[in-house]
């Protein structure tokens, strides 16, 4: 069974996200919440709490089962682009700069690996 959480809207630009989305991709989620609890960046904080966030969404689904023995691992994690804030700063002569304040949505997939047996028609 898998399990899924989304993060929709944080203010972090993609970029920024998809370093740290990148390390824990395809992890087992044990190792994955380490990495995320020693990585250096304010984006790990936010992707800890969606992962933390994924695996009580599969625990509510599987009544019964442990995360920790049913072999939990990262399937899928994508960071999109969200919306944009548009602001001005004030530049020489007069003019104004655009800033773009960019955000993004996460979705995080979490499966378990325990090997079902192949269905045969």
């Amino acid at each position: 069974m898998e399990a899924i959480a989304k993060l929709n809207n944080c203010p972090t630009s993609p970029r920024k996200m998809r370093l740290v989305v990148d390390l824990i991709r395809g992890e087992r989620v044990e190792k994955a919440l380490s990495i995320l609890k020693f990585t250096n960046k304010e984006a790990a904080i936010r992707v800890e709490k969606l992962l933390l966030s994924a695996i009580k969404n599969w625990e509510s689904k599987n009544e019964g089962e442990r995360p920790e023995e049913s072999g939990l691992f990262v399937k899928t994690i994508m960071v999109d682009g969200g919306r944009q804030l548009k602001r001005l700063r004030p530049a020489p002569q007069g003019r104004g700069y655009r800033i773009r304040k960019r955000s993004n949505h996460v979705t995080l997939v979490v499966d378990s690996s325990v090997n079902k047996e192949p269905q045969t028609n």
